[in-house]
This record gives C-alpha cells, structure tokens and sequence, in this order.
C-alpha cells in the first residue's frame, strides 16, 4: 500500500491546481476509497513491478544476441537466448494481464462501495436537501461521477504506475549503455511536462462543463418522464423536445470542446515523444560509425526509447481520465460531506420507552431559511393518548408545517415539542419516525404492487393482513375490481390509480405500520365527505386506539373530532370542539358558514 502514493503523487505533481479550493485533499480521500482493497491494489503495482523489470532484461539479451550474430553468425550460439525470450515475453505478458486484472478489479470495487455509500448517505439527509438538489444531479452523480472515480482508481493508478517503473527501470540502463545518446533521445521529455501543465486546468474545467451539462440533461429527462401525463394534456410536446433540445445542444458543445482539447493534445504528445526515437537513429548511426557503441548497444537503446514513447504518450490519456476523476471527486465529496441537519445528538436519550401517544407543545416557534415571516407563532396545545385532533384553516396556515415538526421532518428548537412527557429533540429518531404512521398531502407510491406499496413498512406481512388495512382504508373492494388485484402495479408514482385511490392506498399503508400516533396531512382531500367521515369514524373505533391527528378543509369530517384547533397565520386563533366552534363568531364559523354555501350551491 505504500507505494501507491507515490504512483499518485507522480501525477500530482503536474496535475494538481493548489489554487483549487477544497477542505480535502484529493489524494488521501483517494486512498480512504482503495484502503479496503490494498492488498489487491499492491499485489498489482508489485505485477508491474516485475513486468518493468523483465521488460528491461529483454532488450539486454536482445543486444547480446545481436552483438554475437556480428561476431558470427551461427545461429546455433543464440538458440537458448532465443527460447528464454519467448519464455520471459510470456510470463510478462501473463503478469501484465494479472496485474491489470487485480488493479481495475480494484477501480470496480471503489465504484460498487461509493455507489452503496452514496445512496446510504442520502437516506440520511433532511427532505430539505431534496428540494434544492435534483434528481437527475444526484443520479448523475452516483452513476456518471462514480464511474469516473472508479477509471481514476483504476486506468490512473495502473498507468502512473507503469510509467514510473518504465522510467525508473529504463533510464539507468540507458545511461549505462551510452549518457549523451540517451540524454540527447529524452531532451524533448521535460517539454512534455510543462505541456501536460498548461493543459491541466483547460481539461478539468471542460471536463467539469461536461458533468454539469449532463446533470441538467438528466433533471429534464427525469422530469419529463414523471410529468409526461401533464405534458399531453397541454400539448406541450414541442416545447420540451425544444428544451431537450437546447440542453442536449449544450452537451453536444461541450464535448465537442473537450474532444478538441484532447484531439489537439495527445497526437501532440505522441509526436514530441515519438522526436526522441528520430534522434536516437540520427545520432545513434553516427556512434556505431565511430565505434563508441555497438549495433547490439543501439539495437537496445531504440527499443528502450521505444519502450518509454508508449507511457509518455499515453500521459494525455492518462490526464483526461484524472482530471475527470478528480471533477467527479468533488462532485461526490460535494454530497458525502453534507450532514443532516437533523440527527441524534448526544443528549438523545436511547433508553427504550413505548410511545402511547400523548402529545403537547409549548411556545413552538419555527421561521423558514431566507424568510422574514415566521411559519409558527407560539403554537401550544396538548393530545391525550387516543383522541382525535384536527387541524383546519386558510391555505398557508401553517398546518402542514405544525404537521412536519412533530416527526422531526422539521428542525424544532427543544423543549417546544414532547410525546409522553419527553422533548422529541431527546428523542432517538429511528424510535420517533416508528411510533408515527405519517400521511402526507402528496400521496407517493412506488413502481410496485399494490401488495407491496400497503406493506412497504412490512415486505414480509401476509395477503390477509394487508386486506384488513386496505378494509379500514376503504380501498378493499376497488382493489378487489383491479385486473390482478392485490398485485396490480401501480405504475409510476401511483399513476394507474385516481387521486382519491391512491390517498386510500396510502392511508392502508400508514394502518400497517400500527403506530400509536397516525397523522393525516390533507390525506383525504381527493375523496368524498362521507366516505372520509366513514373512515376516521372507524378509526376511533379501533382498539388500541390511535392518536389521530387531521389536517383537512373538509369540515364536515372534522366535526367528528374530540378536539379541532383552528390555524391562522402560523398561530392557533381558536380550539375546542365542533359544536363550541360553531357557536361562536371567528374564523371557524366562517369556514363552516363558508362551506355550508358552496355545498348549497353545487347541489
């Protein structure tokens, strides 16, 4: 393991900005990916090692052959050298292959770690992350960028290897053989270094373009395809294939400038390298004629020029696939170096305590990021175990944000939430989420059955369980009319289902996780009002009783509740019960008046 950040400072030296601004260096990260599989890794770089050291052998015999052919040519004097060159180009050859093996095995098993790593970390962040970063970004990022760190870990590490063992192997001999032959042949190597420098930065900021170009082909293309019903309906075809093709235009530039870039640079680099071999025939000839070298001396000498032209060429190649790799490092350290801002602490309190559902806040307070106006104002009230609540008010009241903060989907402050007693900032997270069944407005479900979206908290519940939650749902005997019934797919996000089928779906979901505290965020907008009074009806029927929380404009299902708490600009302006509500002016009795009208006039 320790030579390899040697092999990686090789190129470092003339591929790294140090104007770059990062809170980590490139290298060690790189060597925190390989440390799993150092023994792979150095097993190869000591392959090469041994393959750079036969591969300096052979021109030697080959020189010796040469030289007692000139003495005499009796083919019978070189037939054991002959056969020990085939047997020495077949063992490097098999260890050239082993090695390459055990080296990009390496570069396979870094991308199948960051990939579970990646995805491992983001079930960590906060939903508010989600909202700013994209879908197609982050898919990107876990697919394109890792694929780039694992050619990184694996052409990179293989290719600089090579080179420093050509060079360190090859270089010696050389100089052994004739030192103004062979420092005249690599004079033109220096420039190669000081061209791979000034292309350096060009190709890491077209090579980051590229990846963003990317990204934002990816968000389309996911966005697309999850609104594709919406994009039928109002005949927007043209003017997506026009934003496609806007940003696929943008790709194509990209590319385009890059391949230019590295079209301009590695025949550049070959051809230098390839000056160096023109000037060992030139000046080589000269010295077999003075007699300062043999034809054996010169024979070995191009065919170890030869041997370096190869890896010094391939440096263009070698830094496009770095360069990458390094913008696809920061891209992915970009998301692995992000923290929830919600996450156990160490005042969490990991003594286990069942939940029965009491719930009571106090001076709750909450602004959003870059907003003046808080979405809570001094909310209290209190929740006995098993009763139910609503919560009604204008849009924008700050209901599902009240909602969001007893889970913990929100950050709360402590001591301004607790469940049974406890401050739900003490609270271990995993226990907090499993003792609430959480329906939220949107009423997500996967590409799956509807089997296995009912019992996603349970993949191993049986058909008969997943009935009885479907039945409270009253989503039973729809399923029941489904081509295949319970296994029916859903399709993408539901879309096979109505609004008010899929809230009901999602509903038997929540039922299934059989959580002391159910709350219900608008969950049952999309269906009638009887059949939503049915269903929270049945639900305070239930044994062991819920603690129901409902968040609903119909107030006429919200009546049913033991207690109804009236929102109005992040505040709670009025409580109590339905028929105390109703008989006192404020803003619950004009909901209601409000209602009633509507209900008057549709009818």
């Amino acid at each position: 393991m320790g030579c390899i950040p040697n092999v990686v400072g090789f190129l470092s030296q003339f591929m790294t900005d140090s104007a770059s601004p990062r809170s980590y260096s490139p290298f060690k990260k790189l060597l925190s990916y390989l440390k799993p599989h150092w023994l792979r890794v150095s097993i190869g770089i000591v392959a090469l090692f041994v393959v750079n050291g036969i591969g300096v052998y052979l021109p030697l015999l080959i020189k010796k052959m040469v030289d007692s052919l000139q003495l005499s040519f009796d083919l019978t004097d070189i037939q054991f050298d002959v056969l020990l060159l085939i047997v020495l180009a077949t063992i490097m050859w098999a260890i050239r292959m082993a090695s390459r093996v055990l080296i990009f095995g390496a570069g396979r098993q870094v991308e199948f770690d960051l990939k579970q790593k990646i995805f491992d970390h983001l079930l960590t962040l906060d939903p508010a992350y989600f909202a700013v970063h994209t879908p197609g970004d982050l898919i990107n990022r876990a697919t394109s960028d890792v694929d780039s760190i694992r050619r990184l870990v694996g052409f990179v590490i293989l290719s600089a290897a090579n080179t420093t063992f050509a060079y360190a192997f090859t270089l010696p001999v050389m100089l052994s053989i004739d030192t103004p032959l062979t420092l005249m042949s690599i004079a033109v190597y220096p420039f190669l270094m000081l061209i791979v420098k000034f292309f350096s930065q060009k190709l890491r900021d077209q090579q980051g373009a590229v990846q963003s170009s990317l990204s934002n082909l990816s968000d389309l293309i996911q966005e697309d395809m999850s609104g594709v019903a919406l994009i039928k309906i109002y005949a927007q075809e043209a003017n997506e294939r026009k934003a496609f093709g806007v940003l696929n235009d943008k790709l194509l530039d990209a590319n385009v400038t890059l391949a230019r870039t590295q079209n301009t640079l590695f025949p550049f680099l070959g051809g230098i390298a390839s000056i160096s071999l023109l000037v060992l025939l030139n000046l080589g000839s000269r010295a077999i004629a003075d007699g300062s070298i043999t034809v054996g001396d010169f024979v070995a000498l191009l065919l170890y020029v030869e041997k370096l032209i190869f890896p010094t060429a391939i440096l263009g190649f070698t830094i496009t696939a770095y360069q990458r790799g390094i913008v696809s490092l920061d891209r992915i350290e970009a998301i692995l170096s992000e923290k929830p801002s919600i996450a156990d602490t160490e005042n969490t309190d990991h003594s286990s305590t069942k939940i029965t559902g009491a719930i009571k806040a106090s001076g709750l307070n909450l602004s959003y990021p870059d907003t003046e106006k808080p979405a809570l104002k001094d909310v209290a009230f209190s929740i006995q175990p098993g009763e139910m609540i609503a919560i009604v008010g204008p849009v924008g009241s700050g209901k599902t944000t009240l909602a969001n903060c007893i889970p913990r989907l929100l950050d709360v402050d402590p001591d301004q939430i607790y469940i049974d007693g406890q401050d739900v900032t003490t609270l271990p997270l995993s226990e907090l989420r499993s003792a609430i069944a959480y329906v939220p407005q949107d009423s997500f479900l996967f590409s799956a059955s509807i089997k296995n979206n009912i019992r996603y908290s349970d993949p191993v519940a049986s058909l008969s369980q997943v009935e009885d939650s479907a039945r409270e749902a009253k989503i039973h005997e729809e399923i029941l009319n489904f081509p295949k019934r319970y296994e029916t797919p859903v399709g993408e996000r539901g879309i096979t289902l109505s609004g008010g089928q899929r809230q009901r779906s999602s509903l038997a979901r929540a039922l299934m996780t059989h959580a002391p505290i159910l709350i219900l965020d608008d969950a049952l907008a999309s269906v009638d009002n009887q059949t939503a009074t049915y269903i929270l009806e049945k639900l305070t029927k239930q044994e062991p009783k819920k603690t129901v929380i409902f968040i609903s404009h119909q107030l006429s299902a919200a009546s049913i509740a033991d207690q109804i708490l009236v929102m109005d600009e992040g505040s709670i302006v009025q409580s109590g019960r339905h028929e105390h509500l109703i008989a006192k002016p404020g803003l619950y009795q004009k909901l209601w008046n409000q209602q009633q009208l509507e209900a008057k006039l549709s009818n």
